[in-house]
């Protein structure tokens, strides 16, 4: 059975896409270090990836547009992003398990969602590592773009995140449909 581990970055913030992993892990991977992305520091998370990149059996990371986030809603980006991901891989698996108490269909013969499998499944860590770390270097790119909003360092999260949207005003990565956004511009 090939089993894939999927996860996604980026559905809490106010700006930029959302980006989905699918990683299917070999037994005798090697990575040491693997745990829930958010509890390592961005250093550690690169010097992961390479190594996911390097030891996958398959891997691949995807993402949905602040477009699409903004027409679909955020839940079902996240999940196209997700399936965009594991379209890419080939051979496809036969078992996806997808961080969070909720999964999509995918195409593939068993989807089975795991609360709290960015702590406990490997194949999850590995994906929800590289999809952080294809999400923070669009986040970069997004900050020379749009210089101020502070999205390098930020990534579209929080105080500073908004207060910069406030000061600043909306522009192209900011998602149109969240509330802070979304009460700005009609305001």
């Amino acid at each position: 059975m090939l089993t894939a581990g999927i996860d996604e970055v980026g559905m809490g913030c106010i700006a930029g896409p959302v980006y989905a992993a699918a990683v299917v892990l070999p037994a005798d991977h090697g990575i040491v270090g693997l745990r829930d992305s958010k509890r390592i520091s961005a250093g550690k998370r690169e010097q992961l990836a390479v190594q996911i990149r390097q030891r996958a059996q398959l891997f691949a990371v995807a993402s949905a547009s602040v477009e699409e986030i903004d027409t679909l809603n955020i839940l079902s980006a996240s999940w196209t992003a997700m399936a965009r991901a594991v379209a890419l891989l080939d051979p496809r698996p036969t078992l996806c398990l997808v961080d969070g108490a909720h999964a999509p269909k995918l195409e593939v013969a068993e989807v089975r969602a795991v609360p709290g499998g960015d702590r406990t499944e490997e194949a999850i860590m590995a994906a929800a590592i590289l999809a952080k770390v294809a999400r923070d270097a669009e986040m970069v790119r997004l900050d020379a773009l749009h210089p101020g909003y502070g999205f390098a360092k930020n990534k579209g999260y929080g105080a500073s995140a908004i207060a910069a949207l406030n000061a600043l005003g909306v522009c192209r990565p900011h998602r149109r449909t969240f509330a802070p956004v979304r009460s700005l511009l009609s305001g």
